[in-house]
């Protein structure tokens, strides 16, 4: 900027409205906490009667329509909704397909100490293709149902004997099977056709032909293809006899090929009234589509009117001739997980290719939440136990045959180190090989966890980042947003950042800012400053700071003396509420003593815009009040202000430090364990305060594991923390280090990472890798440090190139490579990257949330789709690089695979039927 002294009052104008307007990234910072389960429907009990009024079925099924009352008018229009992702992709999560198999990794048997066997497989990978070495680790082992700490369960520390290496190249194939287990890579989807007025399954099942609009939606769902011989994914229908039916309907989508068992295309029996064949595939479909014909305000359709203990997941569809459009609706059986995406409200969708991509995720999306149920996780935890008992019992006489005859041999005629070595050499070949080769099998036979280019590949994603500042050569310690532009402190001062445009100087380097927040509403800029016994809070008015900027006037320490808060002399740690709706509340850590420190909303202060002019001075201290100390055991490592319902006497301080996290009343001082870690290490990481329909709860992050534990204000002096049926937790590949919330999703940053899952479930939907990645702000719109990137594409001869559009491919940013330098920490080549909040959490859903801050209202910018150009199918380049490799290696040239013998001598990984854990080594 170029600030004139001699500037206008309009100029002045200007810029102070771009700094104190309330943006939409502030308000949206103060909601992005708030969620509802509700927007995934409630539970209800259906019963289905006869056309005589008895009662014939009842069940408990969890509804969604998208709005209260489903029969309400409303006026469809065109929406494009960013927030329709595939839960846990394939192509995220069958980790051993995409990383381990047909490259060098080693592969481990064990038995641990309460004689369960395992597996365990290592691989030095080259991440995505962005030159980040990693180990990556998967423990197989049997599903614990148990709710404990995943990467604690196995006891590692208590093996009597060290896992033993598998040197059998087909140990991959076995493997690969236990893989397969997790779930279903295609899918069979029934469709049933229901006129109007049928209440009986045995009155659909037996509708010979569909309409006409029936046959519109079959079309744009799939193609019909000719079962006879069918050599794709066929979904349990006969493709030799045509015992099935002659055609149905079959699809691909993202990689999964989905064939849909469609009622009126399976064979029709006049003399069989209930249609047994029929019933006999889509009553063993876990999910199936009705289409219902007539009015919406005729008797619609409910579960209980099927008889099926199989399927779990019904969505009713419904057309509108005059609008053009299909209403759905959405039934799951209450033992079934939530899964999304959420129905719009109204659930009306006039795009019918957008209803189609909705309608499939959803399906695909529901199958997968319904395999969690206790009826399926029991079943696949059995079998996954039986698989591994089994392989242990067949390869354990060969591995001690094998460590025998080598010890004998060694003994008698010792080999030389190169003949060791070519031997050694000429295993891994043969395994490469076999692993390679194994892979082509499963990606023709269509079993492979790949994306395709067949459908909405090419939208933008929410998170997708944008260039904020383009080579920023410090070491940011901390920032936070100030209107569009961003607060930075720094090694060498304190910045003021906008986009495109070179840095200005607030504080020099005298002041060492560690920590700081700036709340626009109220004019305030609070930060702590220095380290050790000279810490301390200091407090400005952004006016003052916009005022000195104007005047091209840098501040020093010494300028910032009336600035102190002098009772927090020693701070090592604060935290502000975030929801403050009458007064602000600062909590500051000073050792193991917490200090209470208030400030109340002044008269001429609005929560919904700027500040309004009144007499001030140029220091804020004196309007902050000290309420009161409170002592605890240890020094806090984590804080996070909890709001009470009332606000009155029952907000609540959540902490953290030794093995736990405990909630403290601010009013008594009052202490109550709220969860004890379990684990001989712990890193605690975050506790996030967070409002499920205007009550409270929190996020208790720790080492790879997130809780989610609803909380009670305190009652009577007794606190009410107790397990409850809406508490949940989930497991984070990688171990993070800052964790972000923005409803519908949470975001951990790694070293190397940002791992984007949803709050409801903690379900993955992606993971972006960003090398030397460094979060530097997140209170409202998202800042984030990385590597510089480098605008070309990677060069086709590199030896694992994947095409632009495949999930491989890091989208923050989207279509970008990083240079070699990045990985190594070179400060001089970073850009600061950032993601609006208003994408994350303004295009969620349009729904109003119960919040316990004053209501405001939030606009969302739009954004035009940026269109990706096409690329190959990730199945092709996969059968091209292994093509490649195998006449390389038959050709006798080096098929490029790195060796190597050395490993870590521990792993940090928890267990599961097959758990991930990435292992980074800068």
């Amino acid at each position: 900027w170029e600030i004139s002294p001699e500037g206008g009052a309009s100029q002045r104008c200007l810029l102070m409205k771009q700094f104190y307007s309330s943006s939409v990234s502030e308000d949206l910072g103060c909601r992005r906490g708030e969620f509802s389960r509700k927007h995934y429907g409630s539970v209800e009990l259906l019963i289905s009667s006869d056309a005589d009024g008895a009662i014939q079925r009842a069940g408990r099924f969890r509804v969604e329509n998208g709005s209260v009352d489903e029969n309400a008018d409303y006026t469809p229009g065109t929406w494009h909704r960013t927030d329709v992702h595939l839960e846990n992709p394939g192509y995220h999560t069958r980790w051993y397909f995409k990383y381990f198999l047909g490259k060098v990794h080693q592969n481990y048997v064990g038995m641990d100490a309460e004689k369960n066997p395992f597996f365990l497989s290592v691989v030095l990978s080259d991440q995505n293709n962005q030159r980040v070495p990693q180990y990556r680790a998967i423990l197989w082992r049997k599903t614990i149902s148990l709710p404990c700490l995943l990467y604690s369960a196995m006891n590692l520390d208590k093996f009597e004997k060290g896992p033993r290496e598998i040197f059998h190249p087909e140990i991959q194939k076995d493997l690969l099977v236990l893989e397969e287990q997790e779930g279903s890579v295609n899918f069979k989807f029934g469709i049933l056709y229901a006129k109007d007025g049928q209440l009986t399954d045995d009155e659909m099942f037996s509708n010979e032909t569909g309409s006409e609009t029936f046959q519109r939606l079959l079309s744009l769902l799939g193609d019909m293809v000719t079962l006879k011989g069918w050599t794709g994914y066929r979904g349990g229908l006969d493709t030799k006899n045509d015992t099935t039916g002659i055609s149905s309907i079959y699809t691909v989508y993202q990689g999964h090929e989905i064939m849909f068992h469609v009622s009126t295309m399976l064979p029709y029996s006049k003399e069989n009234k209930q249609q047994v064949e029929r019933k006999r595939h889509i009553g063993n479909d876990i999910v199936t589509i009705v289409f219902q014909e007539g009015e919406e305000t005729s008797p619609a359709f409910k579960p209980s009117m099927i008889r099926s203990h199989f399927t779990h997941i019904f969505a009713l569809v419904r057309y509108n001739k005059q609008s053009d459009s299909y209403r759905l609706k959405i039934f799951s059986e209450e033992s079934v997980p939530l899964f999304g995406p959420p129905l719009p409200s109204p659930p009306v969708f006039t795009d019918h290719q957008e209803f189609r991509d909705f309608l499939l995720v959803k399906l695909i999306n529901g199958e997968k939440a319904t395999l969690e149920t206790p009826t399926f996780a029991q079943k696949r935890q059995r079998t996954i136990d039986m698989l591994i008992r089994s392989l242990y019992q067949d390869l354990m006489p060969d591995m001690h045959k094998n460590m025998l005859n080598r010890r004998s041999f060694s003994d008698v005629l010792p080999e030389s180190p190169k003949s060791a070595r070519k031997k050694e050499e000429a295993r891994q070949a043969e395994f490469v090989r076999f692993g390679q080769a194994l892979k082509l099998k499963t990606i023709v036979r269509g079993d492979a966890p790949t994306v395709l280019a067949t459908t909405s590949l090419c939208k933008k994603e929410p998170w997708e980042s944008q260039c904020f500042c383009s080579n920023f050569p410090h070491e940011v310690v901390c920032a936070d947003s100030w209107g569009q532009s961003l607060l930075v402190s720094t090694d060498v001062g304190v910045f003021l950042l906008d986009d495109g445009q070179p840095p200005i100087p607030v504080f020099d380097k005298t002041l060492q800012i560690k920590q700081m927040h700036v709340l626009e509403t109220l004019d305030l800029l609070i930060t702590r400053a220095d380290k050790g016994k000279e810490a301390r809070l200091v407090v400005f008015r952004l006016n003052a700071l916009w005022k000195g900027i104007e005047a091209k006037s840098t501040r020093s320490k010494s300028d910032c003396r009336e600035n102190k808060l002098e009772k927090t002399k020693g701070c090592h740690l604060y935290a502000i509420n975030t929801h403050h709706s009458n007064e602000l509340r600062i909590i500051a850590a000073i050792r193991n003593k917490l200090l209470l420190v208030t400030r109340k909303f002044r008269r001429w202060e609005t929560l919904n815009g700027a500040p309004l002019a009144s007499p001030q001075s140029e220091s804020p201290v004196e309007e902050f009040q000290y309420i009161r100390e409170i002592c605890l055991s240890d020094p806090p490592v984590v804080m996070t202000l909890v709001d009470g319902p009332t606000g009155e006497n029952d907000n609540l301080i959540c902490v953290a430090y030794r093995h736990q996290f405990d909630l403290v009343s601010e009013s008594t001082g009052e202490c109550y364990r709220m969860h004890h870690v379990d684990a001989s290490r712990v890193n605690f990481v975050a506790a996030i305060d967070v409002y499920e329909d205007g009550e409270a709860g929190l996020l208790l992050c720790y080492n790879y594991v997130c809780y989610y534990r609803k909380v009670c204000p305190f009652n009577g002096g007794t606190a009410l923390v107790q397990p409850l049926a809406s508490d949940y937790h989930f497991s984070w590949n990688q171990v993070p280090y800052a964790i972000v919330c923005a409803f519908p999703y949470i975001l951990a940053f790694t070293t190397d990472s940002i791992e984007i899952r949803l709050v409801v479930n903690g379900n993955l939907v992606h993971t972006a890798v960003v090398p030397a990645l460094q979060l530097v702000a997140s209170r409202s719109d998202i800042y984030f440090r990385a590597a510089t990137a480098v605008s070309e594409v990677s060069n086709s001869s590199s030896k694992e190139t994947s095409s632009p559009g495949s999930p491989q491919t890091p989208s923050v940013p989207e279509n970008l490579i990083f240079s070699p330098s990045a990985a190594e920490g070179e400060a001089s080549c970073r850009n600061i990257y950032k993601i609006p909040l208003s994408n994350l959490v303004g295009r969620s859903i349009e729904r109003p949330l119960k919040s316990p801050m004053v209501p405001k209202v939030i606009t969302t910018p739009t954004s035009a789709p940026i269109p990706v150009a096409p690329s190959l199918s990730l199945s092709r380049i996969e059968i091209k690089e292994i093509a490649s490799r195998t006449r390389k290696e038959l050709l006798g040239e080096d098929c490029g695979n790195s060796l190597f013998s050395e490993y870590p001598r521990t792993w940090k990984m928890h267990s599961s039927q097959a758990h991930y854990s990435d292992l980074t080594f800068p």
